[in-house]
């Protein structure tokens, strides 16, 4: 019996077993992005206005990404390029030295607003598939089938500043913010206060994204086998922890310490954030 082959590089020898037709989405056009967001007005919840208010230093702690938003709409003077319109959603969180001598923990919300444009190809027949949809028929998923789909892929940002400004030395219309959907809302432990007070805090974000276009499409590719998992699934069991305990090998890099130091080979590394 031939060897099974496997997910991966292909060896020249291996024999296809069919022709088979698949529907996957089709890229059509991406890109990457290395964005620094400079001077992005936070919001803080109501929580952290009076820690703000009494804050004599602050300092970065930590930037999370949590949502990103997508507008995808036809470029009418280029046949088959579109804009997509992205919305960054960030949680921010920082530590204030307040007038008590001690360190009291603030969070708030910035909103990053971004556009690109791709080329996404050009498609005239409308997809209705036989998932159940409640409430009737899906109206935007109607007037948007002839559009490509926009994906993001995003990391968490890195904090480059964090501060507050005068309200009066701050540009005003830059980054402000009228309505937050509630599901980012929820992500707070109180409502976030869209007030402006005499100071203003203000962060600058390092992002990296990629953003692509893709299309429903069908492709002819080759068969090999079914692709069946070699790897045995590894639990743990309540009523045995020690079964669990000597599947673990033995940490010797804790008990000897390296001969050499390999260079950093990511960003984080770099920057030493790995453990932050």
């Amino acid at each position: 019996m031939p060897p099974r082959v496997l997910p991966g590089p292909i060896k020249e020898d291996a024999c296809i077993k069919e022709a088979v037709c698949v529907h996957t989405r089709k890229i059509y056009d991406s890109c990457r992005d290395k964005d620094c967001i400079d001077e992005l007005r936070v919001y803080p919840t109501v929580n952290s206005l009076p820690v703000l208010e009494n804050a004599m230093s602050i300092r970065p702690r930590s930037a999370e990404l949590l949502y990103v938003t997508t507008d995808v709409e036809e470029v009418s003077f280029n046949r088959g390029f579109y804009t997509v319109d992205l919305r960054f959603f960030y949680k921010i969180t920082g530590d204030a030295y307040t007038t008590a001598n001690r360190y009291v923990e603030f969070t708030g919300l910035s909103v990053f607003d971004k556009r690109v444009i791709l080329f996404g190809s050009e498609g005239s027949a409308k997809i209705f598939t036989s998932d159940t949809v409640l409430g009737g028929l899906d109206a935007q998923s109607i007037a948007s089938a002839n559009l490509p789909t926009a994906v993001v892929e995003a990391v968490n940002p890195i904090i480059l500043s964090l501060r507050l400004v005068d309200n009066c030395n701050f540009p005003q219309n830059v980054g402000e913010v009228f309505e937050i959907p509630s599901f980012i809302a929820d992500s707070f432990d109180s409502p976030i206060s869209l007030e402006t007070g005499a100071r203003i805090l203000v962060v600058t974000l390092g992002q990296f994204s990629i953003v692509r276009l893709e299309r429903d499409t069908q492709l002819l590719i080759p068969s090999y086998d079914y692709c069946m998992p070699d790897k045995e699934c590894v639990g743990g069991n309540e009523d045995d922890p020690c079964a669990l305990f000597s599947k673990i090998n033995f940490p010797v890099d804790e008990f000897f310490p390296p001969d050499s130091l390999s260079s950093p080979e990511c960003y984080r590394e770099a920057l030493g954030l790995n453990n932050r």
